[in-house]
């Protein structure tokens, strides 16, 4: 496996491997990996010749209150699993070869980055579209992964490389749980003990709401209001948002239709966790 840090070095790597008829695969991610990140990995070894990962945390999806400099890291560690893996290249470039004092431009995709997370975080999507792009436009990739944990930034992603004409395929993975059910996180580091045994209700409500959504005769409202009171039992501090929505559009439903997810995001302790979960069409 190869580690790279300059621009110029990768793109010639990647040239090399293309002018050899190779698929070439990408991974974008902001290290401290786990499970999830590494199944990444193994979805674009099913379909590429060769498989490049990123390591980035990215600063332009931070607010100023968030949690940059805090962001976990582990750069040895995410190397080693990597190469267990069989990647074949990892991109790690510094901030400033990125951004430069003067970059002044910004992705934005429209209405699907207006609801669900983007309430609470505005900046978001942007500074994952922004980086996304950089980083597809840099590598040039035939193809690249990202995972249905993080559903809405999938969407944006997929809409941003359609309406850009990238030609470059965007593969949405599984998420990968543990064995009670949560959904891998890095932010699942910043839980207590206490807060760890009471975080896989997330997705039992989840799993809950997807069968109640088409089981029985209550409107989303009325199980949206049974959700929270089962995840403050739970231990949960707060629901931030719990929506019934278009797989493909995110636009907020009343009632379940083909194509029908669910997207939740909920604080445990200090620590906002978001899952989802598909609703199997009527």
């Amino acid at each position: 496996m190869i580690i790279l840090n300059e621009k110029t070095e990768i793109q010639a790597r990647l040239e090399t491997w293309r002018r050899d008829g190779e698929r070439i695969g990408v991974a974008p991610t902001m290290g401290a990996l786990h499970e999830g990140h590494l199944s990444l990995i193994d979805a674009l070894k099913s379909r590429c010749d060769r498989v490049v990962a990123t390591i980035f945390v990215n600063p332009l999806q931070f607010a100023p209150s968030e949690d940059f400099s805090t962001y976990p890291r582990d750069m040895e560690g995410d190397l080693a699993q990597l190469r267990e893996r069989g990647c074949d290249a990892v991109f790690a470039p510094d901030r400033e070869a990125l951004f430069p004092n003067d970059f002044s431009t910004t992705v934005s995709v429209g209405d699907l980055r207006e609801n669900h997370c983007a309430l609470t975080r505005p900046q978001f999507f942007d500074g994952v579209a922004t980086i996304v792009a950089k980083f597809l436009m840099i590598l040039r990739p035939d193809a690249a992964v990202f995972g249905e944990k993080d559903y809405q930034q999938l969407q944006v992603i997929r809409r941003m490389a359609r309406d850009l004409d990238m030609g470059i395929e965007i593969i949405g993975a599984p998420i990968i749980r543990e064995p009670d059910g949560l959904a891998m996180s890095s932010r699942n580091a910043y839980l207590s003990h206490d807060e760890r045994r009471a975080a896989p209700a997330l997705f039992k409500t989840l799993t809950w709401a997807a069968r109640e959504s088409q089981a029985s005769k209550l409107a989303w409202s009325n199980i949206t209001a049974q959700a929270e009171q089962r995840l403050t039992r739970a231990g949960y501090s707060s629901l931030e948002y719990f929506n019934l929505v278009d797989a493909n559009t995110l636009e907020v439903l009343e009632s379940p239709r083909d194509e029908a997810r669910i997207l939740a995001a909920a604080w445990i302790g200090k620590t906002r966790l978001i899952d989802n979960i598909a609703v199997a069409p009527l």
